[in-house]
């Protein structure tokens, strides 16, 4: 029989409850034994909410890392505390799964990364949408070189009018970022994983402020604060990976464009390319016996068995690939290492944007 895992959770907010808790309690080996928050009256509501019976509650995050008993902890708080609290954990002895993006600074995130080398904890982040079932098919199509080399790709996480105006999304200083930071990165992962390329070499990036300080928006969420929307509501990036390839990275919160598209990549190589811009899940599109082909794989039957059990939502399948590593002394699937540049890339996005200069890598 699978052995029990003890896992405490760091930040009881929307992603915890909407995200998070629904993935493990669908894992009948995981036992969540520990809820904390800054806001102590959210970890007792994430408690209820859940039917969690005696799970500790804890105010300080430092008070449920000295419980020896728990083996990982979810890291789910805004970006600002994701480094010092992940460190902190890994340095306690417990594997971290920390929510996107791996956090606000490059220099943050490579001390995470550093942390988790020196303990010897696992440390992996929470990029979902790589457990899409269009992004699993559409990954083993580029390991398998259906689209040969592949040397261009599009990051796209644009909606309309959709700004979230509750949490602190909008404040810089806790988030470091809007559109880019939150939704962007998402994209961003998912187009170097397909690409297998997380080697850049430079960015040039741009940001608007433009429509955050507007009144009457039609936002998705309702109207938001305009003294409080302290971050951009759309950002840009143009990056050259060191082997040549070119990514475009495209994202906001609020641009007048009348097709939205979110966790949305294209890739091009010289046998083939992709994209999941259609009303299909995933085009393919190649050259067979002299005629343009595209490809539209049905993912309404079927499917890979990831585990025993019977949920396929990106999140339980995340959840799972972290925990079996964890259980198997396996590598994890989504590699702190891959995570780390995609912060990079995104600081550098805020840098050229700032500076109006490209940003070299070494």
């Amino acid at each position: 029989m699978e052995r029990k895992v003890r896992v405490g959770i760091i930040g009881c907010g929307g992603i915890c409850n909407g995200k998070h808790m629904n993935a493990l309690k669908s894992l009948d080996y995981i036992e969540i034994v520990a809820l904390c928050d800054i806001i102590v009256e959210r970890a007792y509501e994430t408690k209820e909410k859940h039917n969690l019976g005696d799970v500790a509650v804890y105010e300080d995050y430092k008070e449920l890392l000295k419980d020896e008993t728990i083996e990982a902890v979810h890291v789910l708080t805004p970006n600002r505390s994701h480094s010092f609290i992940t460190i902190d954990a890994l340095e306690a002895g417990k594997h971290v799964m920390c929510e996107k993006p791996m956090a606000k600074t490059y220099a943050e995130a490579k001390a995470m990364l550093d942390a988790s080398k020196r303990t010897g904890k696992k440390l992996t982040i929470g990029y979902q949408s790589r457990w899409r079932d269009e992004y699993l098919y559409l990954k083993k199509a580029c390991e398998d070189g259906e689209l040969g080399d592949i040397y261009y790709g599009r990051a796209i996480a644009l909606r309309r009018r959709a700004v979230p105006t509750w949490g602190v999304f909008l404040n810089e200083y806790e988030q470091g970022g809007g559109p880019l930071i939150d939704i962007g990165t998402h994209a961003l992962d998912l187009t170097l994983w397909l690409m297998n390329n997380h080697e850049p070499k430079m960015v040039v990036g741009t940001s608007y402020k433009k429509l955050g300080k507007q009144v009457g928006t039609a936002n998705a969420w309702g109207d938001w604060d305009t003294e409080k929307f302290t971050v951009e509501d759309s950002a840009f990036g143009f990056v050259v990976m060191k082997n040549g390839a070119t990514v475009s990275v495209e994202s906001s919160w609020a641009l007048n464009i009348a097709d939205p598209m979110e966790a949305t990549v294209m890739i091009c190589g010289d046998k083939g390319g992709a994209d999941t811009m259609g009303e299909d899940d995933l085009r393919i599109n190649y050259v067979k016996n002299g005629r343009q082909v595209i490809e539209t794989p049905n993912f309404d039957c079927g499917g890979v068995a990831f585990y025993d059990g019977d949920s396929t939502d990106p999140e339980v399948l995340e959840a799972n690939g972290f925990y079996q590593a964890i259980i198997n002394d396996t590598e994890v699937p989504t590699k702190p290492e891959q995570s780390l540049v995609v912060t990079q890339i995104l600081e550098a996005i805020y840098e050229s944007a700032q500076t109006g200069k490209p940003v070299y890598f070494d």
